[in-house]
């Protein structure tokens, strides 16, 4: 059984191929070119690191969001269109989870941040006291103000990653002390090669899906669907 995971959801772009005996290749760059450009010459290298045939593969993973609303379309549209080709079901895997992935079984609260921009990040909170997550708050768009309000309510500490800590890790030092722990830079960066390994537990579970069934997790609305709103919607406000 062969997974390929592809994630696409912040600036960086990664994919990776997994089996049953570990991740095989896995590629990752975060430079100034755009997902499309950069996603298929990728596939294509981890596939060949990988020494494996696209007829091997069993399914494809791909980072369902929340994040960067194009980079997501991006990559979920470059899943549908291989896994439309290739016969393959397709699964869709939190981008957050996808982060907290790396601290599988080591017992804290795990709290990914991503900027979400409008001094907003897209959050979560995991419990990480076993190897399967427990998740303690849902993912959402929250100001910064808002989480550390949620996060001091379970006294304690919480280890925090994600393109949110450049633009929001003072403030989190600041309103949560000691119970604030930040994770490397390397942690950092949506790996995809968790999105693989996540793929093959979502397979092995029965949660593929066909290509047309894959569905983004933006959370929020985009810019235009809320200028659309204001125009369309009597007086301002939301259907």
């Amino acid at each position: 059984m062969y997974v390929l995971g592809i994630e696409s959801a912040t600036p960086v772009a990664a994919v990776a191929v997994a089996g049953r005996e570990g991740i095989l290749a896995e590629r990752m760059v975060l430079n100034k070119r755009t997902h499309s450009v950069n996603l298929l010459p990728m596939i294509k290298a981890a596939l060949e690191d990988a020494e494996i045939e696209r007829r091997d593969l069993t399914g494809i993973a791909v980072s369902s969001g929340p994040g960067s609303f194009t980079g997501l379309r991006i990559g979920m549209s470059t899943a549908k269109a291989l896994a439309q080709v290739w016969e393959l079901p397709v699964a869709g895997i939190s981008t957050l989870e996808t982060l907290a992935h790396a601290f599988a079984g080591h017992n804290r609260l795990i709290c990914p941040v991503l900027n979400a921009r409008k001094n907003e990040v897209y959050t979560a909170v995991y419990d990480y006291s076993g190897m399967a997550p427990v998740l303690l708050m849902s993912p959402r768009a929250a100001r910064i103000e808002e989480l550390i309000k949620l996060l001091a309510g379970y006294q304690k500490p919480v280890t925090f990653l994600g393109d949110g800590l450049p633009v929001y890790g003072d403030q989190l030092k600041t309103g949560l002390a000691q119970m604030a722990v930040f994770a490397p830079l390397a942690a950092s960066y949506p790996r995809g090669a968790a999105v693989a390994e996540l793929g093959l537990v979502a397979f092995d579970n029965g949660r593929g899906v066909s290509p047309s069934r894959l569905q983004p997790e933006y959370i929020r609305l985009s810019e235009a669907e809320v200028i659309w709103r204001k125009k369309h919607c009597a007086g301002g406000l939301e259907l």
